[in-house]
């Protein structure tokens, strides 16, 4: 029954693919006992019939090469049982840190028909993070490239190691797996509430949290991101991001195939716009997801110039700049349609295909979810912290966070609080206004940072900006900017001035930046930046009577002064 119930849900928002109002009135998760995606769906359903030799992964670049459903099928079935014969049991903890490689997929799908669960990591963790995923993740099996076994010296030597590559002594080739049965006999059902995924959150603010999620939560909460992509089977889908965090698995795993799709991959040793728009014209690229980053790399080139088959564009991660969205507007009449969620969530949040698009603005609520904004005594407002009601529950929440113990926290009973700060207006659209740690106050006026960012990257010369409050002894905080110049910018007193004088036209007095530094983004290794950071600098400073060396202050400027 689980396949079918998924299915019927699928087909649902299919028949509504662009009939928001309809999918969010009559969207309803399906109600399942037992479900395993990669038996009961990728199996089952991708590698059977028609679809069973349609491509289901295409990578170009570093580690080029294809794969049918039908062939993803059965290599993972060769792994599952390769793994169940190292020792591998339902329920232990596989870490899988790859890059964007055909045995990342192929892992996942043979942990999900074992009914172990896959904790991904990214190939930039350092020993020291590595040992605190083994400790609080309780890790009993590891995937690696051989030539990051070096970082795992030292770390509880009774983890199985498996290497792709030549596998160095004590690890076992992961090629030999491959020499397993190629038809899979799972030992027991699998129960729809099962642990599948175990992620440290990329931390913008502290310590990474360990989130978990289902053979659910994932798999049918990314029905909805599905949706938001506006997926139709046998597209060609390219989702720019790294292996070892969730959005990886939001759209280069589970959405695309939800919907049938072919996930494409784009391998660059170093991220370069030109070859990957050159990428998604080549390879008749029909639908993207870009992080904001990938989208103010992609206007500093002349997109004109690559006429794509692009039919659906969108970007999440962090909020897209409205100036990013108009220009793509203009360049290749489309939309670029932002989306909301975390690694705790699947999509609460977006701009759904048929929906007018408001510039500013995240969206509606996703068909499934019932977002609340609230204060800190559960208070409704217009303008609070972003919540999900939890009677019931979405499928697409996660089960709780984990604590060191191994016991998780309970959810409780009323809303799950995102930590984001946004407002609703009157036609149900949503705005990010900021993390609830990074909105702060400057002369008792509430200072959004995005706001303020989105004003600072509209100057021709700034790629990214970070606002943060420095400590002022007259107005207690003041806004300052650290902002990374584009490549052909000086960091020098004519382009602070230039920068003063676009935010003097474009913002109200009360949010104006007060000082500027020009500065790379300090950033966690998910690309997220670390405001955090930046803010205990200024207090550092501060302290000190420190100002940085390459600041600038508007009181530096008496042109600005005499205006």
């Amino acid at each position: 029954m689980g396949a079918e119930a998924f299915k019927a849900a699928r087909d649902f928002l299919f028949a509504h693919r662009t009939d928001y109002r309809g999918a969010h009135a009559g969207f309803r998760w399906p109600q399942l006992d037992t479900f395993n995606y990669a038996l009961d769906w990728f199996d089952a359903e991708l590698a059977r019939g028609d679809s069973a030799h349609r491509l289901a992964l295409k990578i170009v670049g570093d580690g080029a090469a294809t794969a049918t459903f039908a062939e993803l099928s059965e290599r993972s079935s060769r792994i599952a049982n390769g793994l169940r014969a190292l020792g591998v049991k339902r329920g232990e903890r596989i870490l899988l840190m790859l890059g964007n490689v055909v045995p990342l997929w192929e892992v996942m799908l043979a942990a999900m028909k074992l009914g172990a669960v896959v904790i991904p990591a990214s190939t930039l963790l350092t020993p020291t993070d590595l040992k605190d995923r083994f400790e609080r993740g309780r890790v009993r099996h590891l995937v690696a490239y051989a030539a990051d076994a070096p970082k795992f010296v030292g770390l509880d030597p009774t983890v199985t190691r498996i290497a792709v590559g030549d596998a160095p002594a004590g690890w076992h080739g992961y090629d030999d797996l491959l020499r397993g049965d190629a038809r899979f006999t799972a030992d027991g059902e699998t129960h729809a509430t099962d642990p599948m995924l175990l992620y440290f959150t990329s931390g913008t603010t502290s310590r990474p949290k360990l989130v978990e999620h289902s053979h659910q939560s994932y798999p049918v909460g990314h029905l909805i991101t599905m949706y938001w992509v506006g997926l139709r089977p046998g597209d060609m889908h390219l989702n720019i991001s790294s292996p070892g965090w969730a959005k990886h698995a939001y759209s280069c795993f589970f959405a695309p195939w939800n919907a049938g799709a072919t996930v494409f991959i784009a391998n660059q040793p170093r991220f370069n716009a030109r070859g990957m728009l050159d990428a998604i014209v080549e390879n008749n690229v029909a639908t993207l997801c870009a992080p904001p980053t990938v989208w103010r790399m992609f206007v500093q080139e002349d997109m004109t110039a690559w006429k794509t088959s692009l039919r659906e564009v969108c970007s999440a991660g962090e909020p897209c700049n409205p100036e990013i969205i108009e220009h793509v507007q203009k360049v290749w009449n489309l939309t670029v349609r932002e989306g909301y969620g975390q690694t705790e969530t699947t999509l609460q949040i977006g701009c759904f295909p048929g929906e007018v698009v408001k510039p500013g603005s995240m969206g509606k609520e996703s068909p499934g979810y019932r977002i609340r904004l609230l204060d800190a005594e559960d208070k409704a407002l217009e303008e609070g912290e972003v919540c999900i009601a939890l009677d019931p529950a979405p499928v697409g929440l996660m089960r709780g966070y984990q604590n060191d113990d191994g016991s998780f926290a309970p959810l409780g009973r009323g809303a799950y609080r995102t930590g984001d700060v946004g407002t609703r207006d009157a036609d149900g659209y949503y705005t990010y206004v900021g993390r609830a740690d990074d909105v702060f106050k400057a002369s008792d006026y509430r200072i959004s940072p995005f706001e303020l960012e989105s004003a600072l990257i509209e100057h021709p010369a700034v790629a990214e900006a970070a606002v943060v409050p420095a400590p002022d002894a007259m107005r207690m905080a003041v806004p300052k900017a650290y902002v990374t110049l584009t490549a052909n910018a000086s960091p020098d007193r004519a382009t602070a001035l230039s920068i003063f004088q676009h935010l003097r036209g474009t913002l109200a007095p009360f949010k104006r930046v007060r000082r500027l530094e020009f500065s790379e983004l300090p950033k966690t290794i998910s690309g997220k930046i670390r405001r955090v950071e930046l803010r205990q600098e200024e207090e550092a400073r501060a302290k000190q009577g420190q100002r940085g060396a390459g600041e600038f202050r508007e009181e530096d400027f008496p042109e600005l002064r005499a205006r």
